[in-house]
């Protein structure tokens, strides 16, 4: 492998003495004739553009003969034409209606390109990305084109080993605001628990949204509940899903890892295969329905490891879980009349998964050995349903932009657990469970409305509107053998996830409203100004009031600079406030049951707990953007954000405590824990670089990107109430400072060379990931040094209908640095790390389009 990098690059370097390009020329023009000064002229996958003259006629030079020009101009329909070895090329660009806005996350001026906006916005177009790259889900594809965005793959984490938490710029998972087409996306129902990065978080699941759905993802990266509410602290991910009509595409993906520590001789496992179709009918004259179906299969991994002392193995089984994943979605838009038209997106997403759980070893107190002779390894299994659906109508009145919809998503968990026993019910355990579950629903309701002044200063955008969201949060009970204890001489309830009880059964909602106001103007050419403001009251803790005020000032065509300070909030899930739970965590290999409390239980109200209220944030950010000639471009962002009143999971405290022991032992659990507002604030301070050049090389072009996220967070203090003064280190201790600090590497840097030429393109990439601390059981840190992963991917297209890519992600094989499983949270040699633990990883995707 080393030998064909380095027969790649040979070839690229070999290539440079013929470099050589095509000089396109033409006219831009509408379908009257008339010039439109300004369209903007871009050779397709590159940062090679110009714009077009007061006269309409513009001049590019593109990297080789069958480059691909795309042409846009506010306000009318996009086009794209391959040059084909033609020198000139006009092109005739028709007005766009109401069907075709296009929304871009980060301003509400329908006039505004993300490039424009004054904050940084990541536009990451999927079918070039899934092209490229051998991962076949959103979070993962994210992970590795993003690198403000991180997502981990986890193991021994009960819920979160099947869905996958992920952030921005090191806060929480739900720290971000996730939509679809512009509007708000529903959670998860799961609260992240131990052993995860993003604990005691609910996040979105966005894994429930197949990639073959999707045209582009819009990623904000600056803080936003001024303008979208709760959650957009560390900033916005919109989701655009596809609109395209009479074309049919089919993929089909396979691949799988390389083992590198395993007990059996296998050298290949954790099989991935997908196939997905897409295709779009159009209806009337402008309007259109999408529908993607797709179904993804991910075999297990195990790396479970041999060690110099095998003593210190504690699981036999540890990788990845099994998920067998299926999905349809839609979008649709229908012209009403000229000016309105009536749209409507959503799917359905069905997910089951197999995931491993501490080995119950033959000697095993849990165990029965007539049962199990050699001991067990529990399988926690999942069924997840995922649904959503939006309705609305959106038009033009007497110049107003108005959008009005409804919008409904509901996630269900339910847990099972097989390979198991009820320990207190003896040789007559059965060895299934139906262990209960959860789940989350939300209506929202959105009016927005906007409107353009042309002539006021250089244009002036004004936008108001409300929104009205609804959320009921339940638990349900798992069967009564997953929970009950039948013989108090010995543990109770289903081995490796002991299911919800009648106890633990939870039905809560609440509701909120929110308005907001934004004016973007352009007081000159120059200079931008964005301020907006936004009041939400919600039913269960109040109300909160939050303000933005961006800005960018372009010195040059060449040269910008952007900057923003803004306040925000996240209001705290019900999941947060109302979940409850006892489960087995394992200390130092040994089984505790641990009893998770809510917000307004009996051991929260015996500690003089408060309830949770909102965090509150303050963001600031100053960037500038810089393209000195037609091939490179240059972005540098900083940014700040503080966190009050941080929401997470406390440490657990033991029945030998004197304030809580008592009350713990009358409940028969070993330690609790629960959710409160214990971090007085945590502050991250951040830059992201992009860095973007193309070139002509050879027969074809060189594209190299350096695309970076450095990330620094400090804890601030530990707010305690009266009865826990002094007990700080628990309350929130180390190990729970370090899952919070870890949520991002202090580093993460891409470097991407792409090479097309005709048919054929390539992409070598490496990506450095900082180092990473955790504390172990022991209370001594586990470090984790920085990491460098190879992917190396070859496309040819045989047709304009068919193409082949085979390549691989992580190709060198290499792993974090092992740690002692028996110390470690999830019993692995490795707590979960950005780059993952199951080594290289080998794929062929073959797409079809017609």
């Amino acid at each position: 492998m080393k030998l064909l990098c380095s027969t790649f690059l040979f070839a690229l370097l070999s290539c440079y003495s013929y470099a050589q390009g095509l000089k396109v020329t033409g006219k831009v023009t509408d379908e009257k004739g008339e010039p439109l000064i300004g369209a903007s002229i871009v050779e397709k996958g590159t940062s090679n553009g110009t714009v077009a003259d007061a006269g309409g006629a513009y001049s590019l030079t593109v990297g080789y003969s069958n480059a691909t020009l795309v042409v846009t101009f506010v306000g009318y329909n996009k086009v794209e034409r391959d040059v084909n070895g033609t020198a000139t090329q006009d092109f005739a660009l028709s007005d766009a209606t109401v069907l075709s806005q296009v929304t871009v996350v980060g301003s509400r001026n329908l006039n505004r390109s993300s490039t424009d906006t004054p904050a940084p916005v990541d536009v990451i177009d999927i079918r070039e990305v899934t092209t490229k790259q051998g991962q076949l889900d959103v979070n993962q594809l994210l992970q590795f084109a993003a690198p403000s965005f991180n997502s981990n793959r986890q193991t021994g984490s009960d819920g979160t080993d099947h869905v996958d938490p992920a952030s921005l710029r090191g806060l929480g998972p739900d720290q971000t605001l996730v939509l679809i087409n512009g509007k708000r996306r529903h959670q998860s129902s799961l609260v992240n628990l131990f052993g995860s990065r993003g604990r005691g978080n609910t996040g979105t699941d966005l894994n429930a949204i197949p990639a073959a759905a999707i045209e582009r993802i819009e990623i904000l990266r600056d803080g936003a509940a001024a303008q979208y509410g709760s959650d957009a602290i560390a900033g916005v991910i919109n989701i655009v899903l596809k609109e395209t009509a009479g074309q049919l595409t089919v993929n089909a993906n396979a691949g799988m890892f390389k083992a590198k520590y395993r007990f059996d001789d296998k050298q290949f496992d954790g099989l991935n295969y997908n196939i997905n179709a897409n295709y779009g009918v159009k209806i009337a004259k402008k309007g259109f329905l999408n529908v993607t179906a797709d179904y993804n299969s991910r075999d297990h991994t195990n790396r479970a490891n041999t060690v110099d002392n095998e003593s210190d193995l504690a699981r036999r089984q540890y990788g990845d879980p099994e998920i067998r994943n299926a999905a349809v979605y839609y979008n649709a838009k229908i012209p009403v009349g000229t000016n309105f038209q009536v749209y409507s997106f959503g799917g359905l997403n069905e997910r089951r998964g197999d995931a491993y759980a501490w080995t119950r070893f033959a000697d095993d107190d849990r165990n029965i050995p007539s049962v199990y002779p050699n001991g067990f390894d529990p399988i926690i299994t999942s069924k997840i349903q995922d649904r959503s659906v939006a309705l609305g109508v959106r038009g033009v009145w007497k110049s107003w932009d108005i959008d009005l919809s409804n919008t409904y998503g509901f996630n269900k968990f339910h847990f099972g657990v097989k390979n198991s026993l009820n320990r207190s019910l003896g040789e007559r355990s059965q060895t299934s469970f139906d262990a209960g579950g959860f789940q989350l629903g939300q209506n929202v309701t959105n009016l927005n409305v906007s409107r353009y002044y042309k002539t006021f200063l250089q244009g002036l955008n004004v936008a108001f509107g409300g929104e009205f969201r609804t959320e009921r949060y339940k638990i349900f009970a798992g069967e009564e053998a997953s929970y009950r204890n039948y013989d108090p001489a010995f543990a109770g309830g289903s081995q490796g996830f002991p299911g919800y009880s009648p106890a633990d059964v939870t039905n809560r909602s609440r509701s909120n409203v929110g308005v907001y106001v934004d004016l973007e103007a352009d007081v000159t050419k120059q200079f931008l100004i964005d301020v907006a403001g936004r009041f939400e009251n919600y039913s269960d803790f109040g109300s909160t009031l939050n303000g933005k005020l961006g800005a960018r000032f372009k010195v040059s065509e060449a040269l910008a600079f952007r900057g923003s300070v803004s306040t925000g909030f996240r209001a705290p899930s019900l999941a947060q406030k109302y979940f409850n739970s006892t489960f087995t965590n394992f200390v130092n290999g040994q089984p505790v049951e641990v009893l998770l409390a809510n917000n307004n239980s009996a051991v929260t109200r015996v500690l003089g707990i408060p309830p949770l209220k909102e965090e509150t944030s303050q963001n600031a950010s100053l960037g500038v953007t810089f393209t000195p000639t037609s091939g490179l471009s240059i972005t540098v962002d900083g940014y700040y954000v503080k966190v009050k009143d941080r929401v997470v999971l406390t440490g657990q405290f033991s029945d030998e405590d004197e304030d809580i022991g008592a009350l713990l032992k009358e409940l028969r659990v070993g330690k609790a824990q629960f959710f409160t507002n214990a971090l007085e604030y945590t502050t991250t301070k951040g830059l992201d670089v992009i860095i973007a050049h193309t070139t002509p090389l050879g027969f074809g072009r060189l594209s190299t990107t350096v695309a970076a996220n450095f990330n620094w967070m400090e804890l601030g203090p530990v707010n305690t109430v009266p009865k826990l003064a002094g007990k700080e280190d628990i309350y929130f201790d180390e190990r729970e400072r370090r899952f919070v600090l870890a949520s991002a590497p202090p580093s993460k840097i891409n470097l991407t060379f792409d090479y097309s030429v005709s048919k054929f393109s390539s992409m070598l990439r490496f990506i450095r990931f900082g180092e990473i601390k955790l504390a172990n059981w022991d209370y001594m840190l586990d470090t984790y040094s920085p990491k460098i992963q190879t992917d190396l991917t070859l496309n040819y297209k045989f047709t304009k209908n068919f193409s082949l890519s085979i390549g691989g992600s992580n190709i060198l094989n290499v792993y974090p640095d092992m740690s002692l499983p028996a110390l470690t949270e999830s019993g692995g040699a490795w707590d979960p790390v950005q780059m993952g633990n199951n080594g290289a990883f080998f794929f062929t995707r073959l797409g079809f389009r017609f």
